[in-house]
């Protein structure tokens, strides 16, 4: 049990214009869990990377790298595709494949191109990702977009959490 930590109010957490998301339940690893996670973003949105060092990262990061160097000046990220459950880490070539198989299909459905879909997987490492079941829950995940999505947002990428964390703050510039 955490000590002195309480489950986010969903009402206390702020939209963020042009960012909506959308949660599943697709099965990776565990049944009845909120383990997909889908942020579109508005077009134009500006999106930027910061990246391990280490030579030996997941397949996410190799292809998020990827995409991010592919764009166009006239091009955009336009949505986050996350999954728990499946690190898709230490899975080589195959990983690499799924994890733009999975790219390809959340674009497809959008109606953008799959470098404008950047990839994050959080959980066991040395297991091949789940692309049949991914690709099953992401139109759930798009029916569910909202701007006040954030607390299932934040249930759908625990690990090991015993409770979702978020917090919100609304600051004048």
């Amino acid at each position: 049990m955490p000590v002195n930590l309480k489950p986010p109010d969903s009402k206390e957490l702020l939209p963020v214009k042009g960012v909506s998301m959308g949660v599943a339940e697709a099965n990776i690893r565990k049944p009845n869990r909120k383990d997909l996670l889908v942020i579109r973003l508005d077009e134009g949105a500006k999106v930027t990377g910061v990246f391990t060092k280490n030579r030996f990262c997941a397949a996410p990061v190799v292809v998020a790298r990827q995409h991010l160097s592919m764009l166009d000046p006239d091009s955009s990220i336009r949505a986050l595709v996350v999954n728990t459950g499946c690190a898709n880490a230490g899975t080589g070539k195959d990983g690499n494949a799924r994890a733009r198989q999975v790219c390809a299909e959340l674009a497809g459905l959008l109606g953008c191109s799959p470098p404008q879909v950047l990839p994050f997987s959080t959980g066991v490492i040395m297991e091949s990702l789940p692309v049949e079941r991914i690709a099953a829950g992401l139109p759930a995940c798009i029916a569910d977009l909202r701007a006040d999505n954030w607390l299932h947002a934040a249930q759908a990428i625990m690990t090991t959490d015993t409770l979702p964390k978020a917090v919100s703050s609304r600051v004048r510039i």
